[in-house]
């Protein structure tokens, strides 16, 4: 299986950021505006809306405020021809900035470099609106 690890420390205290993670439906306002257009949470689904009008289901597996992890799984909709996709959240205290880590397991393994580069641009994204909001 291939793994894909990025990480960015973000100006913006831990628990701000933890927060905006673990606000599981509410990515799209949150963490990806203009990615992800909608989110819903229906049990442990999750549904996100494109802006095309894609939508991705992922099964969250986990939310743990004390670790500051939250851990999901592609389950249908990814446009990647993955078999396996499962990613998970941490989010370190590095006194007045945090650190996102984000890593995703996939197959097959020839898949690594394309899913890297879509985890760049997201997290890159998700710093950005992270450090310009200190309220999220």
């Amino acid at each position: 299986m291939a793994m894909v690890r990025v990480e960015a420390v973000v100006d913006a205290p831990v628990q701000q950021v933890w927060d905006a993670v673990a606000d599981v439906g509410a990515v799209h306002r949150r963490l990806l505006p203009g990615r992800v257009t909608d989110a819903r949470v229906e049990g442990d689904i999750r549904i996100l809306t494109m802006p095309d009008g894609h939508q991705v289901r992922e099964l969250i597996l986990g939310v743990d405020h004390g670790l500051r992890r939250m851990a999901y799984a592609v389950v249908e909709g990814q446009r990647l021809p993955l078999t396996y996709h499962y990613a998970a959240f941490q989010v370190l205290d590095e006194g007045p900035r945090s650190r996102l880590v984000w890593l995703t397991d996939v197959l097959p393994h020839d898949m690594a470099d394309a899913v890297r580069a879509r985890v760049e641009r997201g997290m890159a994204e998700m710093k950005a609106v992270l450090e310009r909001d200190e309220t999220s």
